[in-house]
């Protein structure tokens, strides 16, 4: 099932499930208050009531008067809720507003009238297991039953009867657990039916709204899929144009960028294969031209013939070691033995080994330094390493006569670091170029001449000595004599 039918499914089932429980309680607690509303309603209707039996008391100081006439009471409960328009049509209007049913039946002894009386009473009144129905009874100030119907599976509502500050009784009426006649019942079914009814409205707006959205979630899911299958299938010159601003407007530029990584990678990939076969090839060629001159006694076999073929073989030689050497730091074979060293005198004693060189080449040599001792952690071979490669560079392709080199303490990012500045007044290089002196094979001259464009791998060297595993930093920029300046910052010990 595809992710937009399942987002659906799941944003409907859970509006459905969640419309339904609201409706179920709404309902619930439409009913419930309906009920209490009818019992307190009725509470509020009887209250003339309680003010009759009170006067029905004062004037015979007691409920003798009342006691088993149930008939007698249940016409004062039934006159006085007809004539306040109680809202049930339960009760059915009073027995003087019946129609006439037959003679009055004839007198009987006291005794005998109790029961008979009680019998209709009972016979009149709803019966126990009714729920929906209410019943009423008069109670003493003991909670004792005096008339009416009392029952005891049932809960009442008391009202306390009062005369001369003193409770004399109650008026008990039960309360309804729920409703089987009146208006109310037909209000509370027709209510029921208005909430189905609204709640199949709102479902069919869930489903109008949940489709779009999901279209609109999964939409962008899409594209970033349909633009994976193409890098899959190399295809890098692509992007991803969403202009949203949630997680998936950031995960399309996060597209974005990792195609153009790919892209700048496949382009550095083809172009060191070239460069690489191109440097392999040429002293291959040469070395081959002239051992077939040779052989074929084009060029006679002497000494220096034979010296200059060994020259491009250590060439060669030269070139596979520095290949060799930038694969081991690329995958992590590039051995470092740190300890603690002091920077100026390792400088120093540096310096003092190129002096000659440097004056054969006609290069003066400036070593400005304002600090005493500096100590870092590194590793002393790599870092001669460093300052070889460098050297060697402004020697060969820089035409200077002056090389500065200057070493000063900084602050950077709130993090103690050494700066070591290498500068000489040479020809330079142009601004598109100082970015790309430290990739693999990359030279300024296009010719590739390996006398003036050399090989390209001394600077890539340096940039892995000084970056990852001496977590310092090395730059190119123009330098304030003319020409390039190399800085290479390194974290205090």
């Amino acid at each position: 099932m595809k992710i937009q039918n399942k987002l659906f499914l799941i944003l409907f089932g859970f509006s459905l499930l969640l419309v339904t429980i609201l409706v179920f309680l709404m309902q619930w607690s439409i009913g419930k208050g309906m009920v209490d509303y009818v019992n307190t309603k009725e509470i509020e209707a009887l209250k003339p009531v309680v003010i009759k039996l009170a006067a029905q008391y004062k004037k015979e100081d007691s409920w003798q008067g009342l006691l088993g006439k149930h008939e007698k009471f249940r016409r004062i409960i039934s006159a006085q809720l007809f004539s306040s328009e109680f809202p049930s049509k339960q009760q059915g209007p009073p027995p003087e507003h019946r129609p006439f049913r037959g003679p009055e039946p004839k007198p009987m002894s006291s005794s005998q009238s109790v029961a008979s009386e009680r019998q209709d009473f009972d016979r009149r009144m709803p019966p126990p297991n009714g729920e929906g129905q209410a019943h009423h009874a008069l109670l003493d100030a003991d909670e004792t039953i005096v008339v009416g119907k009392y029952l005891e599976n049932l809960t009442y509502s008391k009202t306390a009867i009062i005369v001369d500050n003193r409770v004399v009784g109650f008026l008990a009426v039960s309360k309804r657990n729920h409703l089987t006649q009146g208006y109310e019942l037909d209000f509370i079914q027709q209510q029921h039916q208005y909430l189905w009814i609204i709640a199949l409205i709102a479902m069919i707006l869930v489903a109008l709204l949940t489709l779009p959205l999901a279209r609109h979630v999964v939409e962008p899911i899409k594209l970033i899929t349909r633009g994976m299958h193409k890098l899959t299938q190399g295809d890098y010159l692509q992007t991803v144009d969403l202009k949203r601003q949630d997680e998936l407007g950031e995960l399309s530029r996060d597209y974005n960028e990792l195609a153009t990584t790919l892209a700048a990678n496949d382009t550095a990939r083809k172009r060191w294969l070239a460069n690489i076969s191109h440097e392999l090839r040429t002293p291959v060629a040469i070395l081959r031209g002239e051992l077939e001159a040779m052989l074929d006694e084009v060029r006679p076999l002497t000494k220096n013939n034979v010296s200059s073929a060994n020259d491009e073989v250590k060439h060669l030689q030269r070139l596979i070691d520095d290949l060799n050497l930038l694969t081991s730091a690329d995958i992590g074979g590039m051995r470092y033995r740190k300890q603690h060293e002091e920077l100026i005198g390792l400088i120093q004693s540096e310096l003092e080994k190129y002096r000659s060189y440097l004056a054969d080449a006609g290069i003066t040599l400036q070593f400005d330094n304002s600090e005493q001792d500096i100590a870092i952690y590194a590793d002393k071979t790599r870092l001669c390493q460093l300052f070889e490669n460098i050297i060697h560079n402004c020697v060969k392709y820089s035409s200077a006569s002056l090389l500065n080199i200057s070493v000063r303490l900084e602050n950077i990012n709130i993090r103690p670091m050494v700066e070591i500045k290498f500068e000489d007044n040479g020809s330079g290089v142009n601004n598109e170029h100082l970015a790309h002196l430290f990739e693999h094979l990359y030279r300024v001259e296009d010719s590739r001449n390996r006398k003036t464009g050399g090989s390209g791998l001394g600077l890539s060297i340096c940039r892995h000595i000084v970056l990852p595993a001496h977590q310092g930093e090395i730059t190119a920029e123009h330098s304030t004599l003319g020409g390039l300046a190399i800085i290479i910052t390194l974290p205090l010990e």
